[in-house]
């Protein structure tokens, strides 16, 4: 066989051969001495209960030995448009004289949840049937906070459709442009009857 088609042969394999947990938007931490499932979910910016959840080979979540593999779900899509939503909304915040809000992985976790809740379960309010109020729902997920707020929306294809709605709506568009709030979470789900469903979180710690 012709050395060209050894290189071809060989890169097409590279481009179709996925690891199981590549094919599962996973990916996987070798556990090291010292490690937690706690530490892992910090590292990368994951919930607790999601690692466990991607795990079921650990009877005990709080035994796991060096060289165990753990596998972390990626949701890089997700984020990445949860990211741009938290872009945006600094950007409009520059635009008026504000400085940016400050991303925090833990309230967009909870972000995600509120809008998964809203989509599996077929509402569109700021009160959940499952959590209750977005005080409660941030204080039963450990987030500690001094002041609070939430924007929510449905329906809207695109982060920069949903910042412009916002910013269209007066008591959205204050809490997008408050100087109260120093934090902020972003939670994004798609799916359900409205399509697409959106969540700010906004806090001050």
């Amino acid at each position: 066989m012709k050395k060209w088609m050894v290189v071809a042969l060989a890169l097409m394999l590279s481009f179709c051969l996925q690891s199981p947990a590549q094919a599962q938007g996973q990916s996987v931490h070798i556990v090291k001495s010292g490690d937690t499932l706690w530490k892992i979910s910090k590292w990368f910016q994951i919930g607790l209960s999601e690692i466990i959840n991607a795990n079921p080979q650990f009877e005990n979540p709080d035994l796991i030995y060096p060289g165990d593999k753990v596998y972390i779900p990626r949701k890089q899509k997700i984020k990445s448009i949860e990211y741009e939503v938290i872009k945006l909304t600094n950007q409009k915040r520059a635009e008026n004289g504000l400085g940016p809000l400050k991303a925090d992985w833990q309230l967009s976790r909870v972000a995600r949840y509120k809008s998964n809740d809203m989509k599996n379960n077929g509402y569109f309010s700021h009160q959940s049937p499952t959590y209750g109020s977005p005080f409660e729902m941030m204080r039963d997920f450990n987030i500690n906070y001094t002041s609070a707020g939430e924007n929510i929306a449905m329906g809207q294809t695109s982060a920069q459709a949903v910042v412009d709605a916002w910013m269209k709506s007066p008591g959205h568009r204050k809490n997008i442009l408050s100087s109260n709030y120093t934090y902020i979470g972003v939670g994004y789900a798609k799916g359900g009857s409205g399509r697409y469903y959106w969540t700010q979180m906004f806090i001050r710690k």
